[in-house]
């Protein structure tokens, strides 16, 4: 007996090793980079006490389970050779600028059309008023989905709204992420249920992928009868409105369009709302739109044939001739984007990048900070926002294209995250974009090739310490 627990200590330790080395040959066969590769390995053969839990989570790079529906509906509905989407590109005849962003439309399986009106959206008080004035109005279905939603007044403000409209008659289906939305109380959901809303929460746990908690929905959507919708960076909350310091005032970017490519934002709500309830949505196609402005909706995730989210950014930036501004909260890009930031500079195209003064999670604001100084000394012109948080997700390509959505610059949203962006081919909304962009840029510091080297040593070793949490950032 006094022996029993010292051959269970060490079964159970012969066990732990047996499964981290079956792990171990899972992630060197799966593992995207040789260098995450070797980490894990190594850490699942020698620590598997330590590594076997965070590589259930971690570990996996593809969402089982929905890839089968994804791939299914993509081939079905989204064929660029198909016959209907001819006619429709024949409708709605791309402008000649969209010739050089065709590898991501090849790639998403999405054309690009014109006759879209499109209104930049600046800060959260003029998003929400279009969102709810849009709601207001809606005389068949809203769909709304946001990655946070939290049971304060701006939620309770979007809760009254949903609720009047499903009084009205109105189909009110809702979607919000399980993580991101991880403090809604479930009374909020259960008073949108008692009145005729259909709302869902997207959780990636199913009995055949019951660990792959690491994907999250970051797609923020609003669609409105099938021809007004909203994408951007905003989720529901007091805070994206500017009233929880620190981080006030919040800075945030948030558009409208009207025209055939709500149809695409309405398949990538319907998709989703597949997965989590089995039965799409029967919606109405888009009314045509007096408006001339070439658009694509790009929808990224996990479930996608390849890395689609930092493909689209590697396009978009080897696309730029002159000018390549971008706004982005966390600055923690992967190889291949930063390779295309650095040739674009020697190509001699004005790269600037904006990002925030203060943090809102730590660990990747320190990773951010040593990309920021490694991007300068590479030529990049990196500036730091300064009246509060900046949160917004904007690119500018010379003087004709600008992209407003949901992607950040950090391995989560290239790689891990359903993502959303309108890539829009339009001069004047390019130079509405252009405009609050130098505001921004006037209310910034820009970073020194000097500045890493009066940072206190034990600084830089934290920054250094949080790049090599990089893959899970």
């Amino acid at each position: 007996m006094p022996h029993l627990p010292l051959a269970l200590i060490s079964t159970v330790v012969l066990l732990l090793h047996a499964a981290g080395v079956i792990a171990a040959i899972h992630a060197l066969m799966h593992t995207r980079t040789p260098q995450g590769a070797v980490a894990w390995v190594f850490g699942l053969v020698l620590l598997p006490y330590f590594t076997l839990l965070p590589y259930l989570f971690l570990g996996s790079k593809h969402f089982s389970g929905y890839v089968e529906l994804h791939h299914s509906r993509l081939a079905r509905l989204r064929q660029l050779d198909d016959p209907a989407e001819l006619a429709l590109s024949a409708q709605y005849p791309p402008h000649t600028g969209a010739q050089r962003y065709q590898g991501i439309s090849k790639m998403l399986g999405v054309p690009f059309l014109s006759g879209h009106r499109l209104r930049l959206l600046v800060n959260g008080t003029a998003s929400f008023d279009a969102i709810f004035t849009a709601i207001a109005g809606a005389e068949h279905y809203v769909l709304v989905q946001f990655f946070i939603i939290h049971d304060d007044e701006l939620g309770r403000r979007l809760q009254a709204a949903l609720l009047e409209r499903a009084a009205a008659g109105v189909g009110v289906h809702v979607l919000y992420d399980g993580v991101g939305s991880h403090d809604l109380p479930s009374s909020y959901t259960a008073i949108l249920r008692a009145g005729g809303v259909q709302i869902h929460q997207f959780a990636t746990r199913r009995w055949r992928n019951r660990f792959q908690l690491n994907f999250r929905n970051h797609r923020k959507v609003v669609v409105v009868d099938g021809w007004r919708g909203f994408v951007g960076g905003l989720n529901v909350g007091d805070e994206y409105l500017g009233r929880k310091p620190p981080l006030a005032p919040w800075r945030d970017t948030h558009m409208e369009l009207q025209g055939p490519a709500v149809a695409d934002l309405q398949l990538a709500f319907d998709e989703n709302w597949h997965w989590i309830t089995g039965q799409p949505l029967s919606l109405l196609p888009p009314r045509p739109s007096a408006g001339q402005a070439t658009s694509l909706i790009a929808a990224t995730g996990p479930a996608d044939a390849q890395e689609t989210c930092s493909l689209f950014f590697v396009q978009a930036i080897h696309a730029a001739r002159h000018r390549l501004w971008l706004t982005t909260p966390y600055l923690v890009p992967d190889s291949a984007v930063n390779a295309a930031l650095q040739l674009a500079v020697f190509r001699g195209v004005d790269v600037r990048i904006l990002i925030p003064a203060i943090p809102d999670h730590r660990t990747v604001f320190l990773a951010s900070t040593l990309y920021a100084h490694e991007s300068v000394r590479a030529g990049i012109r990196v500036f730091r926002y300064q009246p509060g948080f900046t949160h917004q997700k904007v690119l500018l390509i010379d003087d004709d294209t600008a992209a407003v959505g949901s992607m950040n610059l950090d391995n989560r949203s290239l790689r891990l995250n359903f993502e959303i962006t309108a890539l829009n081919i339009d001069t004047a909304f390019a130079a509405e974009v252009e405009q609050m962009l130098r505001a921004d840029f006037e209310q910034a510091v820009e970073i020194d090739t000097t500045d890493y080297d009066r940072l206190h040593n034990l600084y830089r070793v934290l920054i250094h310490v949080a790049r090599l949490f990089s893959p899970v950032l």
